[in-house]
């Protein structure tokens, strides 16, 4: 039976001031503001607040901190839920966390799996357990954030979730890895696939090049936001995953395995 849900999906692809969450969450809130239509849902990049780990020195958050209620405000006056990451301090420990926030007033997170060692990130945070699916207005969605991006065991489907998203401060010498690996998500798992870049540089003298993308269950491409701070509309259909599963079924002859997530 296919399923009929339609959502429209902002894409934020912002340039953030480093280490500056007052600043960030009021450049966001106009962003919002500035959007040519309604909207459902809105993603921002990954650390949205700070900046790729642009969090020392600064007060910590915990779920109940400034950025939580941030979003919980926006999504109240946008109707819409609020996606992206937050560093996140929960019993001592820091966190690259993804936070849902909806405007029936859920929460939901999932903390960052896969470290970027090679720029020190796992020497500041701790790393995340659980590969996660929310359900929300009939649609599955698996969350995961930016060097996820890069394991296709750990993004690998079940026949469990409908959309895809990651929120990525992904750096311009490595963009063809993004925009690759974001359409081979979407390919090999005959989902919808939405990642969310930041652009311009950082503290720490990184330059980001946007590209943020989303791709249909096809692997055709809906939005490519090219490296300029903007936002975006892509609307995405529920009925369309269904059909194409059913048309091509894939999936049936897709190899079982078991996930270790300790």
């Amino acid at each position: 039976m296919t399923r009929n849900s339609d959502l429209q999906v902002l894409m934020v692809q912002a340039q953030l001031s480093w280490k500056d969450p007052a600043a960030n969450r009021d450049h966001l809130a106009e962003l919002l503001a500035g959007a040519k239509g309604p909207f459902d849902l809105a993603i921002f990049p990954e650390t949205f607040t700070t900046g790729f780990l642009g969090d020392t020195d600064l007060p910590v958050e915990d779920m109940h901190g400034s950025t939580v209620q941030w979003m919980q405000s926006m999504a109240r006056q946008h109707g819409a839920a609020m996606a992206g990451s937050v560093v996140i301090v929960e019993q001592g420990q820091r966190y690259n966390r993804f936070i849902l926030v909806t405007p029936e007033g859920s929460v939901q997170h999932y903390d960052k799996r896969h470290l970027f060692a090679f720029g020190g990130e796992n020497k500041r945070y701790m790393d995340g357990k659980q590969r996660l699916v929310w359900n929300w207005r009939d649609w599955r969605i698996n969350p995961q954030i930016c060097y996820d991006l890069r394991f296709p065991v750990w993004c690998r489907s079940r026949n469990d979730y409908d959309l895809q998203i990651f929120v990525a401060n992904w750096p311009e010498k490595r963009v063809a890895h993004w925009m690759a690996l974001l359409r081979a998500r979407a390919v090999e798992n005959q989902a919808y696939v939405i990642g969310i870049n930041r652009v311009g540089a950082d503290g720490n003298g990184l330059a980001y090049p946007g590209r943020s993308q989303a791709y249909d269950p096809l692997g055709n491409c809906l939005a490519d936001l090219q490296d300029s701070e903007q936002t975006q509309l892509v609307g995405i259909e529920l009925g369309q995953v269904d059909e194409i599963r059913q048309q091509f079924p894939f999936q049936a002859d897709a190899d079982g395995f078991t996930l270790d997530q300790s």
